[in-house]
């Protein structure tokens, strides 16, 4: 495993500066499936994923969300929690719904994934209320990301969970740069009305930050 992720590192070291970065961003073609690749087997964004995917509290019969789902690591995990649920995908790009696809094959032909070939700010869900959402290293690409945040809070269950996870992948990037981020990310919730924020932190390097929220609960008289 560790040969596997120094190799990775490698291709990442000389494929970012010549433009594989923005592969990451928007995976199209041929080389977009190899984007797809080294997200969907890279330890650090498995290990990320999986960790978000537990941070919600997924119960059994949950309907979730996941905002820019790529090859669909974190929806496997979702989709292992929400066994009696439904759990869909959302990602602007052909070739991360194809690969998100593959990875869920089992549990989109059972209809407990459903995938959603759109960008964020097009969302339009008629399936009834999320029960909780997930966006990891996706809200900085957003236009406009608390209104999307807003009308997210919308979509969800009066005490819905949310959880927004990035990991700063700038030259540089520590601890401190995670918790930066991890600042920005809370005050966009709170601007969108969720409440009860906390961070969880994933010591890895450099750290993954990730800001939960929910949504305001019913007052006693249904307003």
């Amino acid at each position: 495993m560790e040969i596997k992720e120094r190799a990775l590192d490698r291709i990442l070291r000389w494929w970012g500066p010549r433009g594989g970065i923005a592969q990451f961003h928007r995976p199209t073609g041929a080389v977009g499936h190899v984007a797809g690749w080294i997200m969907g087997r890279r330890s650090s964004n498995v290990a990320r994923n999986r960790w978000a995917a537990g941070l919600l509290d997924i119960r059994p019969a949950d309907r979730v969300v996941e905002l820019g789902c790529g090859p669909g690591v974190a929806l496997a995990a979702l989709a292992g929690r929400a066994a009696r649920g439904l759990v869909v995908g959302v990602d602007h790009s052909a070739v991360m719904i194809s690969q998100a696809r593959r990875r869920n094959r089992a549990a989109v032909r059972a209809g407990r994934v459903r995938l959603v070939h759109a960008p964020v700010e097009g969302l339009s869900f008629e399936e009834g209320p999320f029960d909780a959402a997930l966006a990891v290293n996706t809200v900085g690409m957003w236009t406009d990301p608390a209104a999307r945040l807003r009308e997210l809070g919308r979509m969800l269950r009066p005490g819905g969970r949310i959880a927004l996870v990035t990991q700063p992948r700038c030259p540089g990037a520590t601890a401190a740069t995670s918790a930066a981020a991890a600042g920005e990310l809370a005050d966009l919730l709170t601007e969108a009305g969720f409440e009860q924020l906390r961070t969880e932190m994933l010591g890895i390097d450099p750290p993954v930050a990730c800001v939960l929220g929910v949504t305001p609960e019913l007052s006693a008289g249904g307003t």
